[in-house]
């Protein structure tokens, strides 16, 4: 089972965050079985301390290397994703994602575990995800656009999928500091 951090001197736990190519990232995770229990807490501060810090909008468990089905993601505004509308912050655990429609949109992603790169690829454009918050009650969303696409995106590393498996055009795959010099580079 997971064991947090250790948080003796500091409030604040930043998690290293696996990059593409680590054997770990390629699993697929297991379910949680307990909710609201005292490792999962620990998990999820450190999720949210790792995402903040890293500028995320969104942190799936497995990207640092915890293999259970959790994945947190929200923010109000996004330095990364600027005209993105924003997603309400949410922890989900063992989801499941039914597509409302055959519709898809591409999109521009990029990934901590893919620092400084990033892909268009195509996603669901409507969506619903069912699953479970922190203490074991029901999540049942209907959702579209980026939303859709942040929970597709983060749901994939559950499965042992990383965004660019799923990209069709590697002409439309690069460097975030030559595709979009406007942006800070550093922050993926």
């Amino acid at each position: 089972m997971y064991a947090p951090s250790s948080k003796v001197w500091s409030a604040v736990a930043i998690r290293p965050v696996l990059r593409m190519g680590d054997p770990r990232l390629w699993e697929r995770a297991r379910d949680v079985v307990d909710f609201d229990t005292p490792a999962l807490r620990g998990l999820l501060s450190d999720m949210e301390d790792t995402m903040r810090h890293f500028e995320g909008v969104g942190l799936a468990a497995p990207q640092i290397g915890v293999g259970l089905r959790v994945v947190i993601f929200g923010f109000e505004a996004s330095k990364r994703y600027p005209d993105a509308e924003s997603v309400p912050r949410t922890v989900l655990i063992n989801p499941t994602l039914t597509a409302l429609s055959e519709e898809t949109q591409e999109g521009w992603e990029g990934c901590l575990s893919v620092p400084g790169l990033r892909g268009v690829v195509s996603r669901w454009q409507q969506l619903r995800y069912q699953g479970f918050d922190q203490f074991g009650r029901p999540i049942d969303r209907t959702v579209n656009g980026f939303h859709a696409r942040v929970v597709q995106h983060e749901c994939d590393h559950l499965d042992g999928v990383l965004y660019p498996m799923r990209m069709t055009d590697f002409r439309r795959f690069g460097f975030t500091d030559v595709l979009f010099p406007q942006l800070d580079s550093n922050a993926e």
